[in-house]
């Protein structure tokens, strides 16, 4: 099938890519002229496991990218995945998926074609916003000119190209039968469960499936905390209530909580969303709440350790959100570093993928070549990410530090390898 994908960020790409490999023909749009030049040249403006091989194979053939949204308007499925940010209340900001909405409507022609809504919306965001905009502008009328579907991703970042070529499930939400028809033969050949339903409720899923995987790691960092004042291995804990089929194993470790693009956005959309309704979301405020506490609770228990941290050298290992990607929104590390940097700490970090991205917000800490380099003559370390190669760090590796002082944020260090090191909620 032809395929269009407006959009060139993690889920654009991802979908992109990924149908590529399905031998469909694709053509992703994006308005930065920069990334797409970029992309034609073979170079992915992000970082994911196994997206540049993919690249490699497809870019010229049935793979292209494009900044002029008219090179689509062969395409039988176009894809809207542009991004959806919040303000610092929640408020979900639109303006992308608006412009996006405007340029697709200008290539509806006579020839029927299947708009969806990939990016990640509040319910009835698609219908109530979107689609007025899409018939005004090309004249048509949904259902009859056009479809119209909502399709939300359920991608991780670091596993996107997987989890998009074998997910859970797929959520088609459609507006008429023929637009669901259209998507769910799209998606014949994926050896996954297939559910229809209405476009609102598709919406609703995918915020409900973020707001409960969110809630489920502020629960275990909340057992956390409890079980360090307990000295009880909150890790045992969870292992002993994973095995429980109801729980599941997923999303129980502890530590400094979680961040990235989905889950601190669509929880605080959510939040935002129940108040203008007259409700009041306790649960979910908890669940934010919580989040937050980890971060301060670090940085006291580093305070406690090495008392005031004024001119102290800290280095921060780990600035991506997690890792298998270079992607550090509403990462820990940000506000750990803005607080370090309050205190008057010298920040010196590390971080294999995640570096450029954090120069852009942070000039005045110093980003080293290795942890080793970083670990030289330090104070204190604190680990944020679970980068592989950070496992392998040993007593030698941090023989280095002035103090040996190392506080955890995501337990992977080996006991038989390091001495003397704490985790946040161990």
């Amino acid at each position: 099938m032809k395929i269009a994908i407006v959009g060139a960020g993690y889920v654009g790409l991802s979908t992109g890519l990924g149908l590529a490999s399905k031998k469909h023909l694709v053509i992703c749009i994006d308005i930065d002229k920069e990334k797409i030049e970029k992309i034609n040249r073979g170079i992915l403006p992000i970082y994911e496991d196994g997206m540049e091989k993919l690249l490699k194979k497809h870019r010229g053939l049935n793979f292209k990218v494009s900044t002029d949204i008219s090179d689509s308007k062969d395409a039988e499925i176009i894809f809207i995945c542009v991004g959806t940010p919040t303000d610092e209340k929640g408020k979900m900001n639109l303006n992308y998926l608006k412009a996006a909405a405007k340029s697709t409507a200008g290539i509806i022609d006579k020839k029927h074609k299947t708009i969806v809504v990939k990016s990640t919306v509040l319910p009835g965001t698609t219908e109530e916003i979107l689609l007025p905009i899409i018939e005004k502008e090309s004249g048509k009328k949904v259902g009859k000119d056009f479809g119209l579907c909502s399709n939300p991703e359920f991608l991780r970042e670091g596993a996107a190209l997987k989890d998009f070529l074998g997910p859970d499930r797929i959520i088609i939400g459609e507006y008429d039968k023929k637009s669901g028809d259209i998507l769910e033969k799209l998606y014949r050949d994926f050896n996954s469960p297939t559910i229809r339903t209405n476009i609102k409720t598709a919406e609703m899923i995918k915020m409900a499936s973020n707001a409960f995987l969110s809630t489920k790691i502020s629960f275990i960092n909340e057992i956390g905390n409890i079980c360090k004042k307990l000295e009880i291995d909150t890790y045992e804990v969870s292992r002993g209530i994973g095995y429980d089929k109801r729980i599941a194993p997923y999303f129980l470790d502890s530590g400094v909580g979680f961040g990235g693009s989905c889950f601190t956005k669509d929880i605080k959309s959510l939040i935002e969303k129940a108040r203008e309704m007259n409700y009041d979301p306790k649960l979910l405020k908890s669940v934010t709440e919580i989040n937050t506490l980890q971060k301060i609770i670090i940085i006291d228990l580093l305070t406690k350790k090495i008392g005031d941290l004024k001119n102290k050298k800290i280095v921060v290992l780990g600035l991506a959100f997690k890792a298998g990607t270079d992607d550090i929104r509403e990462a820990p590390s940000i506000d750990i570093i803005r607080i370090l940097l309050e205190k008057k700490a010298r920040i010196h970090t590390f971080d294999p993928k995640a570096q450029d991205n954090m120069k852009k917000i942070f000039n005045e800490i110093t980003y080293s070549k290795s942890a080793k380099e970083a670990l030289d003559k330090a104070d204190a370390c604190l680990i944020l990410t679970e980068w592989p190669e950070f496992t392998k760090l040993t007593d030698k590796d941090f023989s280095v530090m002035k103090n040996k002082t190392i506080i955890e944020g995501r337990r992977i260090l080996d006991k038989g390898k390091v001495s003397n090191f704490e985790g946040i909620c161990w």
